[in-house]
């Protein structure tokens, strides 16, 4: 019996390529960053930090859209690594906001070379590095589209 519901079909899913596309990719960074002894999770805020320097907790969360329970055992492991440290702010005891160690600068300069492999692993006959890259914007776009009606 033939199937009279195209819109249920897995190719016509928006969701399904973006979920396997973010699933395969990390699969590409574990190597990288089995070398800098971190999680893909974990090498994200390692990019907030390495950008904005000292943050709160909250900013982290809103630049990753991870909530504070999922960021908080980041953190720690960050932490335990001693790649960050986790210091109460002297203006509001209810903020905590998060810097990166000696070790957790070091870190970046080996860090440096992970998105350049990343770029060449993605390399293919069939999709240009242009192509990439405008795919990356129009993924950004689509994510601040999203935030905002998750957030309504």
């Amino acid at each position: 019996m033939a199937n009279p519901a195209p819109e249920l079909y897995l190719e016509n899913q928006l969701c399904f390529p973006l979920y396997a596309a973010s699933r395969l990719t990390t699969k590409i960074y574990t190597p990288f960053l089995e070398e800098l002894g971190i999680t893909y999770p974990q090498y994200l805020v390692m990019l907030t930090l390495w950008q904005f320097q000292e943050q709160s907790v909250k900013s982290i969360g809103e630049r990753l859209f991870l909530e504070s329970n999922t960021l908080t055992p980041l953190l720690k492991r960050l932490e335990q690594k001693d790649l960050i440290q986790r210091i109460r702010s002297k203006t509001d005891e209810r903020t905590v906001m998060i810097s990166l160690t000696q070790a957790g600068m070091e870190l970046k300069e080996k860090a440096l070379e992970v998105p350049k492999k990343i770029v060449e692993s993605f390399h293919d006959n069939t999709i240009s590095e242009e192509e990439i890259f405008s795919f990356q914007k129009t993924l950004f776009k689509l994510l601040n589209v999203l935030d905002k009606k998750v957030s309504e």
